[in-house]
């Protein structure tokens, strides 16, 4: 099934940092027949909320950017609530989606899907081979049964329902909670505030010398609507940089780009998490997407939109 100018497509999660940035792309390539829903109008853990809400509108494709996302913090204290809102959420919307006739659905998932010690650059078929980090195993399970419900849809019903793992984003729209964020706006925060405040140092978590890769959220949802658009997508397919930096050299750039002057002391009673995440994102690649923006470019357009939002008062916090 191709998606035409008339195609109305479901974002589930259009406020977040990626269903909004999925909804510019969708619009950019001339797909502004576009259904969304607040949480306030449609609660995604209520089972019958959601099939009423597909089935009164009848998408012909739904993107499911909706999730309980946070930090390596946010992850470790509520496991219950990250296991059980993922799951509720996502298998309403996928069984709905198939309950009203949806037959192109994409599903998100994350990199912590893969397990802890999977070899670098991680593939897709690393999948289910290896225990998974600690720290966010609740979430990362969540979103292997998600992507397992795409893939068992698809077998059994025949529906182009499929998923796609970015790695670690950032961009407008992002989290800026104190401690429920991600590490790069977790980063731009704690500097800007230092810088703010005249501080003489700021101080991180752990040694700093993990590894993690990052992408633009716009790059991210130019590989959804590309994935979107193809008549057979990959039913599993990692979004990815392609690049890695350590958290430290990390730290120094978002300091640079910021501004900040100060020294980085290290807290090495906080745990490092995993060592090294770098998606193998070649199957995607090999269907003509590439990312556009490169690191200190995007961070330096995050910032600028996070000094918007704080001047408007509406810095995202949760």
């Amino acid at each position: 099934m191709g998606l035409t100018a008339d195609s109305l497509i479901y974002v589930a999660g259009h406020r977040g940092m990626v269903g909004s940035a999925v909804v510019r792309a969708l619009n950019r390539h001339g797909l502004n027949n576009i259904l969304t829903a607040t949480r306030e109008k449609l609660d995604l853990t209520d089972q019958m909320d959601v099939f009423d809400f597909l089935q009164s509108h009848k998408p012909e494709a739904v993107v499911i950017a909706a999730a309980k996302v946070g930090g390596i913090y946010a992850n470790s204290t509520y496991p219950a609530e990250f296991i059980y809102e993922n799951l509720t959420l996502q298998s309403n919307l996928i069984e709905g989606s198939y309950r009203s006739g949806v037959k192109k659905l994409c599903f998100l998932g994350s990199s912590c899907i893969y397990p802890k010690e999977a070899s670098q650059p991680m593939h897709e078929d690393a999948l289910l081979t290896g225990p998974l980090e600690e720290t966010n195993e609740a979430y990362a399970i969540a979103k292997i049964a998600g992507l397992k419900m795409c893939d068992y849809y698809r077998k059994q019903y025949g529906v182009t329902y499929h998923s796609a793992m970015p790695t670690n984003l950032y961009g407008t729209g992002d989290n800026y909670h104190p401690e429920n964020s991600h590490v790069l706006p977790a980063l731009i925060r704690r500097f800007h505030e230092a810088k703010i405040a005249n501080a003489p140092s700021v101080v991180m978590w752990g040694t700093g010398n993990p590894l993690r890769e990052f992408l633009h959220a716009d790059d991210c949802a130019e590989g959804i609507v590309h994935l979107l658009l193809m008549e057979n997508p990959p039913n599993l397919v990692n979004i990815g940089s392609g690049h890695e930096i350590s958290i430290k050299d990390l730290a120094h750039l978002v300091a640079k780009v910021i501004g900040y002057t100060g020294s980085i002391e290290h807290d090495l009673t906080k745990p490092d998490g995993t060592m090294r995440k770098l998606m193998d994102s070649s199957i995607l690649r090999s269907t003509g997407w590439v990312p556009k923006i490169e690191l200190e470019q995007g961070i330096g357009m995050a910032y600028k939109e996070f000094l918007a939002a704080e001047s408007a008062g509406q810095v995202r916090q949760q």
